[in-house]
């Protein structure tokens, strides 16, 4: 009897936002704008790589994948978001919610990994600059690729598996979407043995990526260093800037939400951190590699001239 009491639940409702009141219709328009110049940015990253031959290289190959899969994370996530500050309390089933939870942890872990990917580039093409179209190529660039998506793959797939199997008896996720740790403390028994699974994935996921792509820039930075002129070492560090960039930022974020001990009085942080891994980090993509970036820069320029001529 006790255990058909633990598989009543079939749905859930998402706090979000409420504990901020009347500020709901505020955080709408501000996420609702944030998003669509996420999604615009990350289209014409993607769509300027795609028909500019000058950037048919591997380094906006990578991007144009990462700019891919920023937009899949965001819409899995911010829609339902933005549907949930207007009309409250809407049920989301168990499935909707193993769902979302699968392509968060696949794309959050594929866009971990693209990272470390981008940095092994940059590294390739500074330290091994006369061998790069050889180890670079774009049977290798295919593996890379398929193999950030297929760890990402693997890391839902357990996660899911692992979460989904417990019997639930709260009902009210303390978050704006299917996030691992507000699912798992609705369970009815205890969750040692996921807290475990998700601590050793999450350090998986965010430490080994942290230390190649670290690695590749203590290399990349010897070699900088050994570049006579110093206009030829700015030139040459401003290639791997923007990623730079996007790597602290990211890495950042995601080691304060998911390597460091929960508090149960800690939602209005928790919140903010979700917030920002999963509507500013995907539009600093964009943006850091548009005007950071003078290649970009100038494939935008040729295409509207294309355009308006």
């Amino acid at each position: 009897m006790q255990r058909k009491n633990f598989t009543e639940v079939a749905e859930f409702i998402f706090l979000g936002f409420s504990i901020l009141g009347n500020h709901q219709i505020t955080l709408f328009v501000v996420f609702l704008t944030t998003y669509i110049f996420t999604l615009t940015g990350n289209i014409i990253v993607v769509t300027v790589i795609c028909i500019d031959r000058h950037l048919h290289t591997p380094m906006y190959f990578f991007l144009s994948m990462l700019s891919s899969s920023e937009m899949v994370y965001t819409l899995v996530i911010i829609p339902r978001m933005l549907s949930d500050l207007i009309f409250y309390n809407q049920p989301i089933s168990l499935g909707s919610c193993a769902t979302q939870m699968f392509f968060f942890v696949t794309l959050a872990t594929n866009n971990c990994f693209l990272l470390t990917v981008m940095g092994y580039d940059r590294y390739v093409a500074i330290c091994k600059p006369l061998r790069y179209t050889v180890l670079m190529n774009k049977g290798v660039c295919a593996r890379l690729v398929c193999g950030s998506f297929g760890t990402g793959l693997a890391m839902a797939v357990l996660h899911v598996t692992a979460m989904f199997n417990l019997p639930f008896c709260g009902t009210v996720v303390d978050h704006f979407f299917c996030d691992i740790y507000p699912v798992m403390k609705l369970s009815c028994i205890d969750t040692t043995i996921n807290e475990i699974i998700n601590y050793g994935v999450s350090s998986f996921v965010i430490i080994v990526p942290v230390v190649l792509v670290f690695t590749s820039y203590i290399l990349i930075i010897s070699s900088i260093l050994k570049i006579p002129s110093a206009e030829g070492r700015k030139k040459t560090f401003a290639t791997c800037a923007s990623h730079l960039t996007v790597v602290v930022v990211h890495y950042g974020c995601a080691a304060i939400a998911y390597l460091k001990p929960k508090s149960e009085n800690a939602i209005e942080k928790d919140l903010l951190l979700s917030v920002t891994y999963t509507i500013i980090t995907p539009l600093l993509n964009p943006v850091v590699y548009s005007l950071r970036n003078k290649e970009v820069k100038d494939a935008l320029r040729r295409a509207v001239g294309r355009n308006i001529s």
